[in-house]
């Protein structure tokens, strides 16, 4: 990262009765966005009171407060001099809109303090309000006058401020008297599990589901569809599914917890590949060559009609229990592509691609068009999809994806692969996924070792979306985030408590740099020394 210039603001600040004149550096160059404004004030007079609401004592005199330190860390904090606050007996959690009544019932819950409701403020409380400044996801928090207001234009935004009041006085700690101005530099922040491989509980889950609330995480993926396991319950298609699974009573559990995070969950049905669990229940869709021979496990037949149907059958019947925006379509890994001469070993594929699109199409153009229905099935829906970034064929002569598909950039290692710029290039939003960074693979196969939330902190930025080389800044907005995935190729290789344990740094790790992509301004080591105090 090379240097970058400061520009130089100045301002006064009136707080808890004091009055402060502030000095703010804001660093400026690309820095992977808005970088981390670094405030210093100076006292041009004494504040005076108490934590909790208590009367102002003007006998005292306090230093100038300093940012707070959470995870994520905020991204501007205004100093003055006062006490700060900490919940106190009596004090109260209010709102100024009922549609914070569950963000400021879970914060009084979490804080051991009353509900009030809708009311006006008083010495000591904490209110939530919805004022129409900034995006949905941005808030302003200040501290003075023994109380604290937690401000945004959106529900989201006020409920990030409650995580960071939290964190603020975790453990009997104070929030720090100032205002605190705070928003993500990156729409998606996710966490992806797949529970197609290895049963997760739903209880398991919901812990996850708390857990990447507090860090402002916005977003669950689950996978739950592949060769080894069909995961969720299906009343459409009942003999697909394993005998361990979630009911859709308990992810419906899971749904509406995430919702009151304000966390979406983004389902996964992969296809035309890895539907090992629904190919078993029906055998006549596996692919097969023109020597009668199976393909690899998983692999379905596209030119039947009746395998589209299965699958559509499944995405219009989960787009119900699932009413986020982003659906993934997976897309990756066709195997009947990987043969030598494609259409000479599955020559029913090479038939209907010509029938579909005309001579001189092939395999990777049926494929493509596979994808593309089923982006259209979601988006009858209303949904956003999504495909991994090797379901996007260089060799189509006829059909290309769908520019409404996102595309989940993962891996760079197969076969004439494409440069992440390519997709940017074209306009395409891209989603990180880097398995060289954000693959947690169960067992470690092939190449894969389990990341570390250092190596994250250390070199990774959202631009970073394939091996350790970033792409260039003017490709920023559309890069829309990252996600952090769980893969359990080798289910056995770690307990649901192990895997919490091994993705407990990497989560805060990640999430630290999709808030702010900048230089952290802690050390690895006061980082997680932070971690381990807040939780």
């Amino acid at each position: 990262m090379g240097r970058r210039g400061l520009l130089l603001g100045a301002g006064v600040v009136v707080a808890g009765g004091a009055v402060a004149a502030a000095v703010t550096l804001w660093p400026t160059g690309d820095g992977g966005g808005e970088g981390t404004r670094a405030s210093e004030s100076a006292s041009a007079g004494a504040s005076a009171g108490t934590s909790g609401g208590a009367s102002p004592s003007p006998s005292r005199n306090y230093p100038l407060s300093k940012a707070p330190r959470t995870i994520p860390a905020v991204r501007a904090h205004t100093a003055a001099r006062g006490p700060g606050w900490r919940p106190a007996s009596g004090a109260r959690v209010v709102v100024n809109d009922d549609g914070l009544a569950d963000e400021g019932k879970l914060l009084a819950g979490e804080l051991k303090m009353t509900y009030g409701g809708r009311a006006g403020a008083r010495a000591g409380d904490v209110e939530l309000a919805l004022d129409g400044k900034g995006d949905a996801e941005s808030y302003t928090l200040t501290v003075g006058e023994g109380r604290v207001r937690i401000a945004g234009s959106g529900q989201s935004g006020v409920f990030y401020g409650t995580r960071t009041l939290k964190q603020e006085v975790h453990g009997g700690g104070t929030a720090p008297e100032g205002v605190v101005r705070d928003r993500p530099a990156k729409p998606v922040r996710g966490f992806m599990l797949d529970i197609a491989r290895k049963h997760f509980t739903a209880g398991w889950i919901e812990d996850r589901v708390r857990e990447l609330g507090d860090l402002k995480y916005n977003e669950l993926g689950l996978h739950f569809s592949d060769d080894q396991g069909f995961r969720i319950e299906s009343d459409t298609h009942p003999e697909v599914v394993s005998e361990e699974h979630l009911t859709k009573a308990q992810v419906k559990r899971i749904v509406s917890l995430a919702a009151e995070r304000h966390i979406a969950v983004v389902p996964e049905i992969d296809s035309p590949g890895h539907l090992g669990a629904v190919i078993d229940a029906h055998p006549d869709l596996q692919l097969r060559n023109a020597g009668g021979a199976s393909a690899s496990r998983g692999t379905l037949d596209i030119s039947k009609p009746a395998a589209a149907k299965i699958v559509d059958d499944l995405l219009d019947e989960y787009a119900g229990l699932f009413p986020g925006s982003g659906w993934h379509l997976g897309g990756d890994e066709y195997q009947a592509l990987t043969a030598s001469n494609p259409a000479a070993s599955y020559p029913q594929l090479a038939s209907a691609a010509v029938k579909r699109y005309g001579a001189g199409a092939t395999i990777a153009d049926l494929t493509t068009g596979w994808l593309n229905d089923r982006a259209a099935v979601v988006a009858r829906h209303g949904r956003t999809p999504r495909a991994w970034n090797d379901g996007f064929y260089r060799s189509v002569k006829k059909a290309g994806v769908s520019k409404d598909v996102r595309v989940a950039y993962w891996t760079g290692k197969e076969y004439g692969a494409r440069q992440p710029t390519e997709y940017l290039a074209a306009g395409r939003e891209v989603v990180n996924y880097n398995d060289e960074f954000l693959y947690y693979v169960l067992g470690q196969p092939q190449t894969f070792v389990y990341p570390t939330g250092e190596r994250i902190y250390q070199q990774w930025t959202p631009r970073v979306l394939r091996g350790t080389t970033a792409v260039p800044a003017s490709y920023e907005d559309r890069i829309r985030g990252g996600v952090f995935a769980v893969w359990c190729d080798l289910s056995g290789a770690q307990t649901q408590n192990q895997v919490a344990a091994g993705i407990r740094m990497p989560l805060r790790a990640m999430v630290q740099k999709l808030w702010d992509p900048g230089k952290p301004e802690l050390s690895w080591k006061e980082f997680q020394a932070l971690a381990n105090r807040i939780g």
